[in-house]
């Protein structure tokens, strides 16, 4: 079985200062009417959880090559990197093909004693129309796709990853208004709502609604966007998908978007509907409770996080654990966190796409000893091409490779390559 993934841009439809805008700004949002639904399943995550390895994967592939070539140091990283589980992508097809395809990867984990992950990445109008555009072609057809692959997952253990990219790049963010009114926004909610509740309809199936990542949106913002799709529902959220930065990073954004959501609808009666009261990464000075801000920094200064944590420890306080969303973190690239070229060295540097120098990160595992964080795991397929990148040049050649780059989602062996070379921790130790 072999399951495609496409490169995204991930970051950069929002510039910080249009984020921090939007935070300072008090009006209650409206929060979508959700869809009745059966009880959640458990899901199947427990710290003991073993993550589905599809034999057949492009590390395998790449190591013969490489061994056949005399390549030694390469084929070794590529033979441990074959050994480790990533998740499959679900990205187009009919609903009786991703049916098929879902039935398959669940009866072939099921047969290894596995769970595998799942991504589903086909709702209408994805990634912007950027490099991984496409998606179904309505909203009723997507709705009959995604019920295929619950249907293709059934009652086995299987742990989907939901939308990347779906809720951080809205169609009310793209460029272009291609959503004046806010009625592609609303359908893209309401799909994402289905979405959720079709998927835990089936009792082995834990549920992640992508967030983004640390960097994206400002904490109140992609809080809202949570409840307003059903987050209530699922089993959590995902961040950092296809993107690289830090883990500890995105375990701090993390929790502190569950607490806005809690803060939001379960926090005191003068907080309810307010994540826009929430403080978040962008912030940097004491403030009152009403979450008013201090002044403006940019997230990429973690130094200045502890502001925020002080605010949720004045405002949220400690929910307990069981009472907060829960959430999952893709760690596949962000070993040596986020690629930063020197000031002008590009006139759009697309830091998201392809860029050099960068590892591997923490291994797969659902035990990480953060008490919200249920697993790290590998979602963007390693070795896959985020897309044809130029750098705001204008041409077709990447300046930092100095080549075409492979189109999204095509495998790129000098870029798995680097990846394992530069896996912290060491891929083979």
């Amino acid at each position: 079985m072999t399951y495609r993934m496409r490169g995204r841009r991930s970051a950069a439809l929002a510039s910080a200062a249009a984020v921090c805008a939007a935070w300072l700004a008090v009006t209650p949002t409206a929060r979508a009417e959700a869809p009745a639904a059966a009880e959640p399943g458990a899901g199947p995550l427990t710290a003991a959880t073993r993550f589905y390895v599809d034999p057949d994967n492009g590390a395998a592939r790449q190591a013969a090559v490489d061994a056949a070539a005399g390549d030694t140091e390469n084929a070794a990283n590529m033979t441990a990197l074959a050994g480790l589980p990533q998740a499959a992508w679900f990205t187009g097809g009919t609903p009786a093909e991703v049916r098929t395809e879902a039935s398959e990867l669940v009866t072939a984990a099921r047969a290894a004693g596995q769970v595998p992950v799942a991504v589903a990445y086909n709702v209408p109008g994805r990634d912007c129309g950027l490099y991984s555009s496409g998606g179904a072609a309505s909203s009723a057809a997507y709705r009959a796709w995604i019920t295929a692959v619950a249907e293709g997952i059934g009652d086995a253990p299987a742990v989907v990853i939901l939308e990347p990219d779906g809720l951080a790049a809205l169609p009310k963010d793209c460029a272009g208004s291609v959503d004046p009114d806010g009625t592609l926004t609303a359908q893209r909610l309401a799909d994402l709502d289905f979405a959720v509740t079709t998927l835990k309809n089936r009792p082995g199936t834990a549920v992640y609604l992508d967030a983004g990542n640390s960097q994206w949106r400002a904490v109140g913002d992609i809080a809202q966007r949570l409840i307003d799709a059903g987050a209530a529902r699922a089993d959590g959220f995902a961040l950092n998908v296809s993107n690289f930065q830090p883990t500890d990073q995105s375990d701090q954004y993390g929790t502190w978007v569950a607490k806005c959501v809690w803060f939001a609808t379960e926090g005191p009666d003068w907080a309810r509907g307010h994540t826009d009261w929430c403080a978040n990464q962008y912030y940097s000075g004491a403030a009152p409770n009403d979450g008013q801000p201090g002044n403006a920094v940019s997230a990429e200064d973690p130094t200045t996080w502890h502001w925020t944590d002080a605010w949720y420890d004045r405002n949220v306080g400690s929910p307990a654990a069981a009472d907060l969303l829960h959430f999952v973190v893709d760690t596949s690239r962000n070993g040596l966190g986020p690629w930063k070229p020197a000031p002008g060295t590009y006139e759009d540097a697309e830091t998201w796409c392809n860029p050099p120098g960068r590892g591997m990160g923490e291994r797969p595992t659902a035990d990480t000893g953060v008490p919200l964080v249920d697993a790290y795991l590998y979602v963007k397929t390693i070795g896959e091409s985020d897309g044809s990148c130029t750098r705001g040049t204008g041409g077709t050649v990447d300046p930092v490779y100095g080549v075409v780059d492979p189109p999204a989602g095509a495998w790129w062996p000098e870029f798995a390559h680097t990846l394992a070379r530069n896996a912290r921790p060491a891929l083979r130790q």
